[in-house]
């Protein structure tokens, strides 16, 4: 599974560490950016990119880190198959993989801290869609209500 990971820089300092997690854990994570800090960044330009990342294989993951990340899961979830969540919690990750299929996490760096950012990860990658189908049908719906069918 590749992980593609972004931020603004409200999430910046969080997302290397996280990154750096993940690759001394064996991951394969591509870091969409920022590269470096940049105090008049826009949230949606990496939301976009990783989102559009994941749209493009559906094994990968994403994660997104920003101040209070509302408004990356937003701009998320503009795109085309991907259910975006914000996460505060492993218990929410885990939840939100096992029953909505989600596909990115969006972390609030304001709210969590690193250890709790990094447990948060590892609980979503961790975790499969249960396949279950009553969740099954209510993603199916989702994905109708994006196509304009519902």
């Amino acid at each position: 599974m590749t992980v593609f990971i972004g931020s603004d820089h409200g999430g910046f300092a969080q997302k290397q560490a996280v990154f750096s997690s993940l690759v001394a854990e064996g991951f394969q994570v591509r870091d969409i950016g920022p590269h470096s800090l940049n105090l008049s960044d826009d949230y949606p330009d990496y939301a976009i990119q990783v989102a559009r990342e994941v749209q493009k294989d559906p094994r990968a993951r994403g994660i997104l880190l920003c101040r209070s990340g509302e408004g990356m899961e937003m701009a998320a979830n503009k795109v085309s198959g991907i259910r975006a969540a914000l996460v505060w919690k492993p218990e929410v990750a885990v939840e939100t993989r096992r029953d909505n299929d989600a596909n990115v996490i969006v972390l609030p760096s304001d709210f969590v801290s690193e250890t709790e950012a990094q447990a948060i990860v590892r609980a979503f990658l961790a975790t499969d869609f249960s396949g279950e189908e009553r969740h099954q049908r209510r993603v199916e719906k989702m994905n109708e209500l994006e196509k304009g069918l519902l």
